[in-house]
Protein backbone atom coordinates (compact mmCIF):
# COMPACT_ATOMS: atom_id res chain seq x y z
CA UNK A 1 0.00 0.00 0.00
CA UNK A 2 2.16 2.77 -0.78
CA UNK A 3 1.56 6.56 -0.54
CA UNK A 4 0.56 8.85 -3.61
CA UNK A 5 2.29 12.60 -3.95
CA UNK A 6 -0.34 14.01 -1.95
CA UNK A 7 0.15 12.07 0.76
CA UNK A 8 4.05 12.56 0.01
CA UNK A 9 3.70 15.91 0.39
CA UNK A 10 1.41 15.71 3.53
CA UNK A 11 4.02 13.34 5.49
CA UNK A 12 7.03 15.76 4.41
CA UNK A 13 5.21 18.75 5.88
CA UNK A 14 4.53 17.20 9.03
CA UNK A 15 8.01 15.52 9.27
CA UNK A 16 9.34 19.30 9.04
CA UNK A 17 6.39 21.36 11.30
CA UNK A 18 5.60 18.96 13.60
CA UNK A 19 8.30 16.25 14.81
CA UNK A 20 6.60 14.92 17.92
CA UNK A 21 3.50 13.78 15.83
CA UNK A 22 5.83 12.81 12.62
CA UNK A 23 7.15 10.25 14.89
CA UNK A 24 4.04 8.90 16.30
CA UNK A 25 2.20 8.61 12.88
CA UNK A 26 5.44 6.87 11.23
CA UNK A 27 5.37 4.07 14.37
CA UNK A 28 1.78 3.52 12.97
CA UNK A 29 0.30 1.02 10.43
CA UNK A 30 0.22 2.57 6.39
CA UNK A 31 -3.50 2.25 6.41
CA UNK A 32 -3.85 4.92 10.02
CA UNK A 33 -0.77 6.82 8.53
CA UNK A 34 -3.07 7.73 5.35
CA UNK A 35 -5.52 9.22 7.97
CA UNK A 36 -3.20 10.88 10.27
CA UNK A 37 -0.29 12.67 7.58
CA UNK A 38 -3.75 14.44 5.70
CA UNK A 39 -4.78 15.39 9.39
CA UNK A 40 -1.81 16.70 10.96
CA UNK A 41 -1.02 18.42 7.81
CA UNK A 42 -4.24 19.78 7.64
CA UNK A 43 -3.25 21.20 11.75
CA UNK A 44 0.40 22.46 10.40
CA UNK A 45 -1.32 24.65 7.81
CA UNK A 46 -3.57 26.32 10.10
CA UNK A 47 -1.08 26.53 12.71
CA UNK A 48 0.91 29.19 10.56
CA UNK A 49 -1.39 30.79 8.86
CA UNK A 50 -1.56 33.39 11.61
CA UNK A 51 2.11 34.31 11.70
CA UNK A 52 3.07 34.26 7.79
CA UNK A 53 2.30 37.94 7.82
CA UNK A 54 1.76 40.71 9.63
CA UNK A 55 -1.12 41.99 8.34
CA UNK A 56 -4.17 41.09 10.00
CA UNK A 57 -6.83 40.55 6.75
CA UNK A 58 -3.86 38.39 4.95
CA UNK A 59 -3.90 36.21 7.92
CA UNK A 60 -7.92 36.03 8.11
CA UNK A 61 -7.75 34.95 4.45
CA UNK A 62 -5.71 32.24 4.86
CA UNK A 63 -8.10 30.82 7.49
CA UNK A 64 -10.97 31.22 5.85
CA UNK A 65 -9.49 29.50 2.70
CA UNK A 66 -8.78 26.55 4.96
CA UNK A 67 -12.38 26.93 6.17
CA UNK A 68 -14.02 27.11 3.01
CA UNK A 69 -11.67 23.63 2.23
CA UNK A 70 -13.89 22.09 5.53
CA UNK A 71 -16.82 23.61 4.45
CA UNK A 72 -16.18 22.03 0.91
CA UNK A 73 -15.97 18.34 2.88
CA UNK A 74 -18.66 19.09 4.78
CA UNK A 75 -21.19 19.71 2.21
CA UNK A 76 -20.10 16.80 0.28
CA UNK A 77 -19.56 18.52 -3.04
CA UNK A 78 -16.47 18.79 -4.99
CA UNK A 79 -12.95 19.98 -3.20
CA UNK A 80 -10.66 22.31 -3.91
CA UNK A 81 -7.54 20.26 -5.70
CA UNK A 82 -4.73 20.83 -3.28
CA UNK A 83 -1.87 18.71 -1.48
CA UNK A 84 -3.28 18.15 2.16
CA UNK A 85 -6.83 19.48 1.16
CA UNK A 86 -7.43 16.54 -1.55
CA UNK A 87 -6.20 13.47 0.69
CA UNK A 88 -7.93 15.27 3.47
CA UNK A 89 -11.00 15.05 1.72
CA UNK A 90 -10.60 10.98 1.41
CA UNK A 91 -10.36 10.32 4.82
CA UNK A 92 -12.98 12.12 6.48
CA UNK A 93 -16.72 12.86 6.86
CA UNK A 94 -19.03 16.21 6.93
CA UNK A 95 -18.52 15.62 10.94
CA UNK A 96 -15.03 15.70 10.92
CA UNK A 97 -14.93 18.82 8.94
CA UNK A 98 -17.43 21.05 11.41
CA UNK A 99 -14.39 19.88 14.13
CA UNK A 100 -12.01 21.41 11.58
CA UNK A 101 -13.44 24.14 10.65
CA UNK A 102 -14.18 24.96 14.89
CA UNK A 103 -10.06 24.42 14.94
CA UNK A 104 -9.45 26.92 11.91
CA UNK A 105 -11.89 29.27 13.47
CA UNK A 106 -10.40 29.28 17.11
CA UNK A 107 -6.83 30.06 15.56
CA UNK A 108 -7.48 33.49 15.02
CA UNK A 109 -6.92 34.13 18.28
CA UNK A 110 -3.67 33.86 17.26
CA UNK A 111 -4.14 36.99 14.57
CA UNK A 112 -4.67 39.56 16.95
CA UNK A 113 -2.74 40.46 20.71
CA UNK A 114 -5.60 40.41 22.68
CA UNK A 115 -5.36 38.42 26.13
CA UNK A 116 -7.60 35.37 26.49
CA UNK A 117 -10.89 36.48 28.30
CA UNK A 118 -10.67 34.16 31.25
CA UNK A 119 -9.52 30.49 31.94
CA UNK A 120 -12.68 29.24 30.09
CA UNK A 121 -11.47 31.00 26.89
CA UNK A 122 -8.29 29.36 27.41
CA UNK A 123 -9.45 26.02 28.01
CA UNK A 124 -11.52 26.24 24.57
CA UNK A 125 -8.63 27.43 22.76
CA UNK A 126 -6.90 24.49 23.66
CA UNK A 127 -9.69 22.24 23.52
CA UNK A 128 -10.86 23.01 19.75
CA UNK A 129 -7.22 22.90 18.53
CA UNK A 130 -5.53 20.36 20.31
CA UNK A 131 -8.63 18.22 21.28
CA UNK A 132 -10.44 18.67 18.01
CA UNK A 133 -7.62 17.57 16.25
CA UNK A 134 -6.82 14.02 18.36
CA UNK A 135 -10.19 13.55 18.75
CA UNK A 136 -10.91 13.55 14.38
CA UNK A 137 -7.78 11.52 14.68
CA UNK A 138 -9.02 9.31 16.73
CA UNK A 139 -12.19 8.55 15.97
CA UNK A 140 -11.31 8.20 12.07
CA UNK A 141 -9.27 5.11 13.32
CA UNK A 142 -11.18 3.31 15.89
CA UNK A 143 -13.75 3.59 18.60
CA UNK A 144 -12.84 5.53 21.70
CA UNK A 145 -14.38 8.08 24.51
CA UNK A 146 -14.42 11.35 23.62
CA UNK A 147 -13.84 12.76 27.14
CA UNK A 148 -10.93 10.38 27.20
CA UNK A 149 -9.38 11.65 24.12
CA UNK A 150 -10.30 15.02 24.81
CA UNK A 151 -8.48 15.51 28.18
CA UNK A 152 -5.39 13.36 26.97
CA UNK A 153 -5.10 16.30 23.96
CA UNK A 154 -5.57 18.83 26.71
CA UNK A 155 -2.56 17.65 28.18
CA UNK A 156 -0.85 17.50 24.90
CA UNK A 157 -1.99 21.18 23.86
CA UNK A 158 -0.95 22.28 27.12
CA UNK A 159 2.65 21.23 26.85
CA UNK A 160 3.03 22.48 23.51
CA UNK A 161 1.70 26.36 24.52
CA UNK A 162 4.20 26.12 27.51
CA UNK A 163 6.89 25.58 25.02
CA UNK A 164 5.92 28.22 22.43
CA UNK A 165 5.66 30.82 25.27
CA UNK A 166 9.05 32.61 24.48
CA UNK A 167 8.16 32.70 21.46
CA UNK A 168 4.16 33.97 21.79
CA UNK A 169 5.70 36.85 24.39
CA UNK A 170 8.18 37.54 21.44
CA UNK A 171 5.39 38.75 18.80
CA UNK A 172 3.67 40.51 21.56
CA UNK A 173 1.21 38.29 22.54
CA UNK A 174 -0.56 37.53 25.77
CA UNK A 175 -0.21 33.14 25.73
CA UNK A 176 -1.44 33.26 29.26
CA UNK A 177 -3.84 34.41 31.80
CA UNK A 178 -1.55 34.20 34.63
CA UNK A 179 2.26 33.90 34.07
CA UNK A 180 3.20 34.00 37.44
CA UNK A 181 4.92 31.07 38.59
CA UNK A 182 2.79 30.24 40.64
CA UNK A 183 -0.05 30.34 37.95
CA UNK A 184 2.19 28.67 35.39
CA UNK A 185 2.81 25.61 37.71
CA UNK A 186 -0.85 25.29 38.45
CA UNK A 187 -2.02 25.63 34.69
CA UNK A 188 0.76 22.64 34.38
CA UNK A 189 -0.57 20.33 36.91
CA UNK A 190 -4.35 20.81 35.57
CA UNK A 191 -3.02 19.73 32.28
CA UNK A 192 -1.09 16.73 34.40
CA UNK A 193 -4.44 15.57 36.29
CA UNK A 194 -6.34 15.67 33.26
CA UNK A 195 -3.58 13.16 31.66
CA UNK A 196 -3.79 11.55 34.55
CA UNK A 197 -7.79 10.99 34.12
CA UNK A 198 -7.25 10.10 30.90
CA UNK A 199 -5.61 7.36 31.23
CA UNK A 200 -7.40 5.47 33.74
CA UNK A 201 -9.99 5.67 30.70
CA UNK A 202 -7.59 3.76 28.57
CA UNK A 203 -9.78 1.04 28.25
CA UNK A 204 -12.43 2.79 26.68
CA UNK A 205 -10.17 3.59 23.56
CA UNK A 206 -9.62 0.53 21.48
CA UNK A 207 -6.21 0.09 19.80
CA UNK A 208 -7.06 1.42 16.45
CA UNK A 209 -8.05 4.91 17.85
CA UNK A 210 -5.04 4.60 20.38
CA UNK A 211 -2.57 5.51 17.39
CA UNK A 212 -3.86 9.20 17.57
CA UNK A 213 -2.43 9.53 21.19
CA UNK A 214 0.91 8.03 20.98
CA UNK A 215 2.31 11.73 20.70
CA UNK A 216 0.69 12.46 24.12
CA UNK A 217 3.00 10.70 26.38
CA UNK A 218 5.96 13.27 24.98
CA UNK A 219 3.54 15.95 27.25
CA UNK A 220 4.94 14.44 30.58
CA UNK A 221 8.32 15.68 30.84
CA UNK A 222 7.24 19.17 29.38
CA UNK A 223 4.54 19.26 32.25
CA UNK A 224 6.21 17.92 34.97
CA UNK A 225 9.78 20.22 34.50
CA UNK A 226 6.61 23.43 34.37
CA UNK A 227 5.21 22.34 37.73
CA UNK A 228 8.13 21.61 39.22
CA UNK A 229 10.54 24.92 37.83
CA UNK A 230 7.88 27.12 36.31
CA UNK A 231 10.80 29.62 35.38
CA UNK A 232 11.99 27.17 33.21
CA UNK A 233 8.66 28.34 30.85
CA UNK A 234 9.82 31.61 30.68
CA UNK A 235 13.55 31.14 29.49
CA UNK A 236 12.85 28.36 27.15
CA UNK A 237 14.08 25.93 29.31
CA UNK A 238 11.62 23.05 29.13
CA UNK A 239 12.34 19.56 27.70
CA UNK A 240 12.56 18.87 23.96
CA UNK A 241 9.55 16.52 23.57
CA UNK A 242 11.21 14.63 20.62
CA UNK A 243 13.96 13.88 22.55
CA UNK A 244 12.68 13.19 25.59
CA UNK A 245 10.36 10.79 24.15
CA UNK A 246 13.01 8.90 21.93
CA UNK A 247 13.15 5.96 24.26
CA UNK A 248 9.68 5.77 24.73
CA UNK A 249 7.58 5.41 21.44
CA UNK A 250 8.48 1.92 20.59
CA UNK A 251 7.48 1.03 24.18
CA UNK A 252 3.81 2.78 24.02
CA UNK A 253 3.51 1.49 20.82
CA UNK A 254 4.11 -2.37 21.84
CA UNK A 255 2.17 -2.11 24.98
CA UNK A 256 -0.53 0.55 24.00
CA UNK A 257 -0.20 2.29 27.30
CA UNK A 258 0.23 6.15 26.03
Amino acid sequence: MSFDADLNACAALVERADPSRFRAAMAAPVAARRVLFPLYAFNVEVARAPWVTQEAMIAEMRLQWWRDVCEEIEQGGPVRRHEVATPLAREIGPEDAALLDELAAARRWDIYRDAFEDDAHFDRYIDQTSGNLTWVAARRLGVADELVIRDAAYAAGVATWLRAIPELEARNRVPLLDGTPEGVAALAQRALDRLARARKGRARVSKPAAQALWHIGQADAVLKAAARNPGRVGRGQLPDPAQADRGWLGWRVVTGRW
